[in-house]
């Protein structure tokens, strides 16, 4: 038996007491499972956050970039640019819509970068393409260098915010105060929310991200032909099955009753978590097809009623996530200043929620594997290779190694700190105490 409690990243990080007691009224209430009004609500109430005309909810993040995709109807065999050191859910419904990947590297604040001509290059060479632009552990991009660049070169930009709800990007100010030239041409004088900047844009609220339910995403935009697209696509997808919503009704409780508590004993718990997912009692976060290139079955659809119920259990507290994340993230910057880490940027621009604390150090891998077996923390291993999870077949998502270098070298020292609700400041202290024995 371990005796110190677990800390834990990822496992549905975001549960409360609040959102188990829901997933145990709903369990109960099968006919709310597939149709209801909280489908609607949710995505009005998303709509008028964001302040967007449109936006329509699927089952997942890769569900609504795959109908993102297939709105904008392109050729067969058209590039589709995005970063390495990403998870295999960007790539995958760019293979499924019949598309191109084509991969640019990203700099050292795990975002493309802007600074590699060869990016440059290939973007401009796509004249007329589409960039999925990535906002890595909440951290914003260079918002008005690429806006700049796919202006000039009439590239549609697709928003990637699985990582960055209710980040938002401010003007850059001048030397002498003002707001910037880059800012003053885009008309951005005031703070703006990701997902708004690009032609569409992707959320996800899977088990780890910024609002959880279990699976679950959305797609947005102001372009009325596309919105016009995505809701005949959120019909023609269908509904999931009962069986597979009941497997996420079920993630949340079991997570909370059995899951975490047997965590004290390191193994047991992720051996009931491995056995509950062999089970197919339990859904997992990636299946082995997707790590292969191809479709489950149960994607793409559109978002259950029942998991609506959960993702907006999970909305109306984000603002309050958001905020601890914040206060978290600002204890670790104070507390890990002058160590061997090398810590995540925090633009003048930008308004980095940080979903996870992402810090670099040339052991990384070792550093993981310590905290889980001697302190029985589990950091975060976002990402371990240019595409995520690390048995993902390179080759079918058509990346090769030494396609992005710097994108294949921030996956050898890359770690994450847990930011989110249930790491109290006590659990930061444990966490920074450990690293801090690493020189």
């Amino acid at each position: 038996m371990n005796y110190f409690k677990p800390i834990s990243i990822s496992l549905s990080p975001n549960v409360q007491k609040d959102d188990v007691a829901l997933a145990l009224k709903l369990l109960f209430q099968p006919w709310r499972w597939k149709k209801g009004k909280a489908i609607t609500q949710f995505e009005e109430e998303f709509k008028k956050y964001l302040g967007v005309k449109y936006a329509f909810s699927f089952n997942s993040g890769r569900s609504s970039l795959y109908a993102i995709l297939k709105a904008l109807n392109l050729p067969k065999g058209s590039d589709v640019f995005l970063q390495a050191f990403t998870c295999n859910a960007v790539p995958n419904p760019i293979l499924w819509a019949g598309l191109n990947p084509v991969y640019v590297d990203c700099a050292d604040n795990f975002n493309l970068d802007l600074n590699i001509e060869k990016n440059i290059s290939l973007i401009r060479a796509n004249k007329g393409g589409v960039l999925v632009m990535q906002h890595t552990f909440g951290l914003p991009v260079d918002i008005d260098k690429i806006m700049q660049i796919a202006q000039e070169n009439s590239i549609t930009i697709i928003e990637d915010c699985a990582h960055a709800l209710g980040e938002e990007i401010h003007p850059v100010k001048s030397a002498e105060g003002g707001v910037s030239q880059d800012a003053k041409q885009f008309d951005r004088v005031n703070s703006q929310k990701v997902g708004t900047f690009g032609k569409a844009a992707f959320f996800s609220f899977s088990r780890d991200k910024v609002i959880s339910c279990v699976y679950g995403g959305m797609a947005v935009t102001n372009d009325d032909e596309i919105g016009k697209k995505l809701q005949e696509l959120q019909k023609e997808f269908g509904q999931p099955s009962y069986f597979w919503i009941l497997q996420q009704i079920l993630h949340p409780i079991l997570l909370h009753f059995i899951i975490l508590p047997l965590y004290n004993f390191i193994d047991l718990g992720k051996i009931f978590l491995i056995f509950s997912q062999w089970l197919h009692i339990l859904s997992k976060a990636v299946s082995w097809k997707e790590k292969r290139g191809l479709r489950p079955d149960y994607f793409p659809k559109a978002l259950p009623n029942a998991l609506a119920v959960m993702a907006l259990n999970q909305f109306n507290k984000l603002e309050k996530f958001n905020a601890h994340r914040k206060k978290i993230a600002e204890f670790y910057y104070k507390e890990l200043e002058n160590t061997q880490f090398i810590l995540p940027e925090n633009p003048p621009a930008g308004g980095n929620i940080f979903l996870r604390f992402a810090v670099k150090h040339p052991k990384a891998h070792e550093i993981i594997y310590d905290a889980w077996h001697k302190q029985n923390i589990l950091l975060g291993d976002w990402y371990t290779t240019p595409i995520a999870p690390d048995d993902t077949k390179l080759k079918e998502m058509k990346y090769e190694i030494g396609m992005c270098p710097n994108a294949e070298k921030l996956a050898k020292e890359t770690l994450n700190l847990p930011t989110h609700i249930n790491i109290s400041m006590e659990d930061a202290r444990r966490i920074v105490n450990f690293l801090k024995k690493w020189k």
